[in-house]
């Protein structure tokens, strides 16, 4: 098991051993019955004493997590006798063993989107899904454009495109972006197969072992892994009605000045809460202060409800120190997987040289089908009626949680964006309240996911967009209904346990 230990973080080398190990058993990356090292062999492949590794496995026990049975090891828990017998099947069924597979040590450190998406659910109303419903997606008119274009010229299915993205929709987004006053040119502009592509990227060419990278907390989870995946030593910086704290940050700063900074300023994923415009100066001076770079994700700035909000990091940046994204999966298609990259200097020279060697370029065919959606007025004609119906889904799972939710749960109010954050009373945790919802069909995230340090348990993210509104209308409601009886249901033993 590869475990990278910063022994310089502050960070206890336990708690690093422990939140390691239990990334990747919330993330199935070790599986349930799997068998974790002995104490002694971790302690010696860490090099740490035999008593740090002890307690990371008592915290882990703690937790629920592993089970250690006396003479034999310690196992990832199970949840149920499915898994046992599904190994039985498989050891009956005249196959030969895999189980070498486990001594060979990889550097996944946790896959958290990768389970949430294996997560069989068929037939569940996924309020857990940052996604557009198929109803709001122009899909009649990319489609048109995917026939017409093929049709005209087929070379975007015979040649590669070029790496940085096709020319001809890099010079048809500056408009748009000069609408956010983000000037920029052909030259600065990289096209991606979505801003994930985009944050790893960055990661990949930026971030080595060791280098300190700050996040937000909570964040978008894959965030987490990415870095983490790089052996960074990421530390975290809270947010609040005004994003994130920079006071916090400038704390950390003074002692360990971060390489990267990664934020999510407009309708954060996942809480909905946007930076102030006073702390987005802020951040940027500090970045220019201490030569660090800013990755600036803005997936959702186009989905407002009411002001527009503050302007990009991005468009007061004069010293190249923001790398910005922008996707348009929320506001026009997540099915193209397309994003954009903007960066300065040789920071977009050596961004287009680490995408040739991941993917030799974003495919022609879905860049020439929404050439026209920036070329013409349609994005134009899209985003007023897109906004005004997101908006009433908004409005109406408001309405529900402010009628029916229980008094002790709160919930953010978000401006703009896809979704609401939830908070728990602190002794209850989401992902209990997850395995009810899902018997009855109903899907969240789980909070937890989207932290990096501490986790929190009692926060859950629920999305507006993605279903139907009618149906929209009865998750939500069935939802509450469960929410209700999960805290009655827990109530007596939480007392209990606090007595």
């Amino acid at each position: 098991m590869h475990i990278v230990l910063d022994r310089h973080s502050g960070i206890t080398l336990t708690e690093q051993i422990r939140s390691s190990i239990a990334d990747r058993i919330q993330s199935g990356l070790l599986q349930e019955g799997e068998k974790l090292p002995s104490v002694r062999n971790l302690s010696r492949l860490l090099d740490v004493s035999l008593m740090t590794v002890f307690h990371a496995y008592e915290m882990l026990e703690h937790e629920k997590l592993v089970l250690r049975i006396q003479g034999k090891g310690t196992f990832v828990q199970e949840k149920s006798s499915l898994r046992f017998n599904e190994r039985q099947t498989q050891n009956q069924s005249g196959k030969p063993s895999l189980d070498w597979q486990n001594a060979v040590a990889d550097y996944l450190p946790r896959a958290q989107y990768w389970r949430m998406m294996q997560t069989p659910l068929v037939d569940v109303a996924k309020l857990s899904m940052a996604a557009l419903h198929t109803s709001l997606i122009p899909t009649e008119w990319l489609s048109k454009q995917f026939y017409q274009y093929s049709q005209v010229d087929n070379t975007a299915l015979t040649e590669y495109g070029p790496v940085q993205g096709d020319s001809k929709l890099r010079e048809a987004v500056l408009p748009y972006f000069r609408t956010k006053n983000i000037m920029t040119s052909p030259n600065e502009i990289m096209i991606l197969n979505g801003s994930q592509q985009g944050i790893d990227l960055v990661a990949s060419t930026f971030v080595g072992p060791g280098d300190c990278v700050v996040l937000e907390e909570p964040v978008y989870p894959c965030t987490i892994d990415v870095f983490r995946k790089r052996g960074a030593t990421i530390y975290t910086v809270p947010i609040d009605e005004e994003g994130m704290q920079v006071d916090h940050l400038a704390k950390l700063c003074d002692s360990r000045p971060p390489k990267l900074i990664y934020t999510n300023p407009t309708f954060q994923n996942p809480t909905g809460t946007v930076m102030s415009m006073r702390r987005r100066v802020q951040l940027l001076e500090l970045a220019q202060s201490y030569n660090s770079i800013i990755l600036e994700d803005d997936a959702t700035s186009d989905i407002y409800f009411g002001t527009e909000p503050p302007p990009s990091i991005k468009s007061m940046d004069t010293r190249g120190h923001v790398i910005y994204l922008k996707g348009i999966s929320k506001f026009i298609s997540p099915g193209c997987r397309i994003g954009f990259l903007i960066a300065d200097g040789t920071f977009i020279t050596r961004l287009v040289g680490s995408k040739g060697i991941s993917d030799l370029g974003t495919p022609l065919i879905t860049q020439k089908a929404i050439l026209p959606f920036f070329s013409s007025n349609q994005l134009n004609k899209h985003l007023p009626v897109l906004r005004e119906k997101l908006k009433e889904r908004r409005n109406l799972v408001l309405q529900i949680l402010n009628h029916t939710a229980p008094k002790n749960v709160h919930w953010t109010k978000p401006d703009g964006g896809l979704n609401i954050w939830l908070t728990l009373p602190p002794a209850f945790h989401a992902e209990d309240l997850h395995a009810n919802t899902l018997k009855e069909g109903i899907s969240f995230l789980p909070g937890h996911v989207c932290f990096a340090a501490q986790q929190q348990f009692h926060h859950l993210r629920i999305c507006f967009s993605y279903l139907d509104i009618h149906l929209l209308e009865q998750a939500v409601t069935t939802f509450c209904r469960l929410l209700h009886d999960f805290l009655h249901t827990n109530r007596h033993t939480q007392q209990f346990m606090h007595m």
